[in-house]
């Protein structure tokens, strides 16, 4: 099951698609963040999902792409 729920994610981007690309983004981050010695077990996906549900993330719509 995915926590957060896809209705709580829903609230806080204005499609699928934004809520894709934003979590996508935040993931890539943490991944080249990490080292082998910084890494954990907790899925970057999971970890950028959280962080858009509790309002950590902002995002804004640009003609060319979400920024």
């Amino acid at each position: 099951m995915i926590k957060p729920s896809l209705d709580e994610l829903m609230k806080k981007v204005d499609s699928k698609y934004t809520l894709v690309v934003i979590s996508a983004k935040i993931a890539r981050k943490l991944t080249e963040g990490q080292t082998e010695s910084t890494s954990t077990r907790t899925n970057p996906v999971s970890v950028a999902l959280k962080e858009v549900v509790e309002g950590h993330v902002g995002w804004e719509r640009t003609k060319s792409g979400i920024k």
